[in-house]
């Protein structure tokens, strides 16, 4: 099951330390050169540190590019770190640097001592664990922005949750939840109750669904046994269940199976710090999880939950504990029913005050839900082209968005941006969007583009993690208690054999009669003496239905212990806002 941060207290390379704990002294350690190797100097001042409360996103200025170079009206533009957790947006079209701007983010909250968790949609994002070169174009733009260009290098661990490029991330069934999972395999209203009937009953009885085979046994013994639930839970027809089991075929061939499972993520393990106080930057491989839209947007909405259930309240802290960049962001709301919506806008506004900032990135501003576009409050605007109707409905959004600069025709501005300009507003103050500027943005110190294959394979070898999710595990669950109940029931009992009475006594045979009375279980009858009819007086006439003193008082204590016992069932297990299993 997914801990909670903290819950590994060790400092050793295979354990997690707590958020915004000091950083473990394991054997981590990265393979770049130290950080005060030469830089390539030009003749600038060094970039703004980050330890001072802010990340320098790059040089604003008015007019066109070429007045930069001059730095005549302009001005350093910041992310403020005590305002980062407010969320933000960063658009653009394709080609426009938004992966470069995810990178300088990055890494600035990973010098700033902030674990990141970011999808690499094409694996340009890898880069990041390599230390930069001193090439022309980024000498160039770092004398424009005027900051010294400094190669550096930062933490990676690399995820894959089909474990072929990095460690296998997986999430079990139960802390998925039906609401997700409803929404992973597309399924109707109906389609959907029958599932929160199956969750239900599985969370009552104790059974653990990790994987898809548990969700197979478990529908099948729904299915099976849908005359005696119905009264209970409601219908469940033969038609949804075969139909929830034809899209879990599809889902397998997606390769769910493969994501759902044990070892189940620890959370702790994505808010790592290390050994010099950088945080770790988390990456996902996501080029071949693209595939599956649904799945790659399920389990980002599902890691969010978990870390909106299982962190504490921190308010404003001076730096958030973790940064969430959600790539290719359309992918999350497409086709989402307004119920996921709305919870995902509620989750958005809350996780907040868990230290959590959450970063959507996407190509048009108009792909995030109004609801959730209003709590995004750092934004940064690379350039849209406005070739059709939607273009330019897109252009004239993104230009009403921000707070406007009297010396700025911002609508204008987002059509002429160049490679490596942005239009920025960034909180500032008492978390005040700030005027919107035209910004060149600093060039990253780690590689731009990806690692080589040896360079990742090196690096997953030294993972302080991969000991820990690189062997799946398969524990008892629903499909083999399940199977054991069939096996048992199969069985004959031994000729002769008497109904065991679990105990003996005096108490238990009272409480055993009575208990079973209350409880619907059927009571074994007394044979009768010689003479006497069975069920009846010592003269054959009715047996009186008066019950003595102390039967009333023993029936009435059973019924009270069946009525908390069935309460303490049904708050066993708790599911959250988007369905995960809540642990607080």
């Amino acid at each position: 099951m997914v801990k909670s941060p903290g819950t590994n207290s060790g400092t050793s390379a295979g354990q997690s330390a707590p958020a915004g704990a000091a950083p473990p002294a394991g054997p981590w350690s990265r393979t770049s050169v130290p950080r005060t190797s030469s830089a390539a100097s030009t003749g600038g001042r060094a970039p703004a540190p980050e330890s001072d409360g802010r990340i320098l996103v790059g040089r604003s200025f008015l007019g066109r590019s070429e007045a930069a170079a001059t730095h005549a009206k302009s001005k350093d533009e910041y992310l403020t770190l005590r305002l980062a957790n407010r969320h933000g947006l960063v658009t653009g079209a394709t080609g426009t640097g938004k992966t470069v701007t995810l990178q300088v983010l990055a890494e600035g909250f990973s010098r700033a001592g902030v674990p990141v968790f970011a999808a690499d949609i094409k694996g340009d994002l890898s880069g990041v664990a390599a230390q930069g070169e001193a090439k022309d174009f980024l000498l160039k733009r770092a004398e424009e922005v005027g900051i010294t260009y400094t190669p550096d290098s930062f933490p990676v661990i690399f995820w894959d949750m089909f474990g072929e490029q990095g460690h296998a991330v997986r999430a079990t069934i139960s802390e998925m939840g039906p609401l997700l999972l409803a929404r992973l395999m597309g399924l109707n209203d109906t389609q959907e109750g029958v599932l929160n009937i199956v969750f239900r009953i599985a969370d009552e009885q104790g059974l653990l669904l990790l994987d898809l085979k548990d969700l197979r046994a478990m529908l099948a013994h729904v299915s099976a046994n849908a005359a005696t639930l119905t009264a209970t839970y409601g219908n469940v027809s033969a038609q949804s269940v075969g139909a929830i089991q034809r899209q879990l075929l599809v889902l397998e061939n997606q390769g769910a199976d493969k994501f759902f499972g044990e070892p189940a993520l620890d959370i702790a393990d994505i808010m790592r710090v290390d050994r010099s106080g950088y945080g770790t930057i988390n990456i996902l491989a996501a080029d071949k999880l693209m595939g599956s839209p649904r799945l790659y947007a399920c389990f980002l909405l599902w890691l969010l939950s978990e870390l909106f259930e299982r962190l504490p309240e921190v308010g404003d802290p001076d730096k958030p504990k973790l940064v969430f960049f959600f790539d290719e962001a359309h992918l999350l709301f497409n086709e989402a029913p307004k119920a996921l919506l709305e919870k995902v806008e509620q989750v958005v506004r809350l996780i907040r005050s868990k230290g959590v900032g959450v970063y959507f990135v996407t190509q048009n501003p108009l792909d995030v839900p109004e609801t959730v576009l209003a709590q995004l409050g750092n934004r940064v605007q690379h350039a849209l082209r406005a070739f059709t109707p939607r273009d330019q409905k897109a252009v004239k959004a993104a230009a009403e968005t921000f707070r406007p600069n009297p010396d700025l025709d911002t609508a204008k501005a987002i059509m002429e941006l160049g490679k490596g300009e942005a239009l920025v507003s960034m909180l500032e103050g008492n978390g005040i969007p700030s005027m919107v500027e035209r910004t060149l943005i600093r060039p990253p110190s780690g590689r731009i583009g990806p690692l080589t294959p040896a360079e990742r394979a090196a690096i997953l070898v030294k993972s302080p993690v991969g000991h820990l999710y690189d062997t799946p595990v398969d524990r008892e669950s629903a499909f083999e208690m399940l199977q054991a109940r069939a096996e048992e029931k199969a069985q004959p009992e031994p000729e002769g054999a008497a109904p065991s009475s679990g105990g003996g006594g005096i108490l238990d045979s009272i409480l055993g009669g009575v208990l079973g009375t209350a409880t619907g279980a059927p009571t074994p009858r007394v044979p009768s003496p010689p003479g006497r009819t069975a069920g009846t007086g010592s003269t054959g006439t009715r047996p009186s239905t008066r019950m003595s003193t102390t039967e009333v008082v023993v029936r009435q204590v059973a019924r009270s212990v069946a009525t908390q016992v069935g309460s303490q069932l049904g708050k066993a297990i708790l599911r959250g806002i988007l369905g995960s299993i809540s642990k607080r």
